[in-house]
């Protein structure tokens, strides 16, 4: 039956048209934003799960930074540890001259006096970040020897998310403290401002203790068993120095192996969420073409079918 009233033709061809033209407008949007899951609405489960990995790459970036950060301080530390070590080992040297019969110890002092002062000079440099773990303060209260540096940042299966560090404890590192209620014994005294007594050997008070140290020893009237006091006490320096640019080292290698982790998860992250949500693009040129030209074909259907009913005027002529 052919009716003026209701032109199914007319009808089946704008309904396919119109569904042509929303899968245009798809694809187009797909095109112009690069992403198949732009959306909640185009995959509920992917866009929540890329929304949470997105989150989760940026917290890693400021891990990575955070890392840096470490790996600069531990540099400083690094670095000034390296150079009070050279310092002290010429100390040293000027000691066992220092035993040589007939020497002026008088200059001798005079050069182990500025070598002293230049340690102190070195810890006092060695700051990062406002951040000094050569010269350090125990006396204010809430002061922590141990330093953390962020490390990580992880996601269990239940949602919970952790955060990791990496622990350095500065009492093994450092070369002065500048409290002064240090408690009886507990150590807290830097490397070379540990008391050591005629013998070279650590006193047991550190608070009460009225030997020597490296930083103040003095050879101008020392005879020769007080030098050998003095190079037994900066030999043990020297090892304690040289164990804590070790702890240093490791600390530092360790850093650098973690933010070269971080930097390829973050990788295999996004790579991962593109999986989900990115759009291929060879793809969608080609779906784009096809329903360019479906549309072109939908809008000449739409007109034969709007025309068909002027074949019927024909009939009352």
């Amino acid at each position: 039956m052919t009716s003026i009233n209701t032109n199914v033709s007319a009808m089946t061809a704008l309904q396919s048209l119109s569904m042509i033209n929303s899968n245009l407008d798809q694809t187009q949007n797909r095109i112009s934003t690069g992403y198949r899951v732009g959306a909640a609405s185009d995959n509920a489960a992917y866009w929540s799960i890329a929304t949470t990995m997105r989150s989760d790459n940026k917290a890693l970036g400021a891990v990575e930074d955070a890392l840096g950060l470490g790996q600069a301080k531990v540099d400083t530390a690094y670095t000034g540890m390296t150079a009070a070590i050279d310092v002290v080992d010429e100390i040293k040297s000027k000691l066992v001259a220092a035993k040589e019969p007939g020497v002026d110890k008088g200059k001798i002092q005079a050069e182990i006096g500025e070598l002293q002062e230049q340690l102190t000079s070195i810890a006092e440099s060695a700051s990062f970040s406002g951040e000094n773990w050569l010269n350090v303060n125990s006396e204010p209260a809430g002061y922590s020897a141990e330093k953390a540096v962020v490390a990580s940042f992880n996601r269990d299966s239940a949602g919970d998310v952790t955060v990791g560090s990496i622990k350095i404890d500065t009492s093994k590192i450092k070369l002065f403290d500048e409290g002064t209620n240090i408690a009886t014994g507990d150590g807290r005294v830097g490397i070379l401002d540990t008391k050591y007594d005629a013998n070279g050997d650590a006193e047991t008070d550190q608070l009460a203790g009225t030997g020597f140290t490296v930083s103040t020893l003095n050879v101008s009237s020392a005879d020769d068993n007080t030098l050998t006091g003095f190079i037994t006490a900066v030999d043990k320096a020297l090892k304690s120095m040289t164990t804590a640019a070790s702890n240093l080292g490791a600390s530092k290698n360790r850093m650098d192996i973690q933010s070269e982790f971080v930097s390829n998860l973050r990788n295999s992250i996004e790579k991962g969420v593109g999986t989900l949500v990115d759009a291929d693009m060879t793809e969608e040129s080609t779906r784009l073409k096809a329903l360019q030209t479906q549309q072109q074909l939908g809008v000449q259907a739409l007109s034969i079918a709007n025309s068909s009913s002027q074949s019927i005027l024909s009939l009352f002529r």
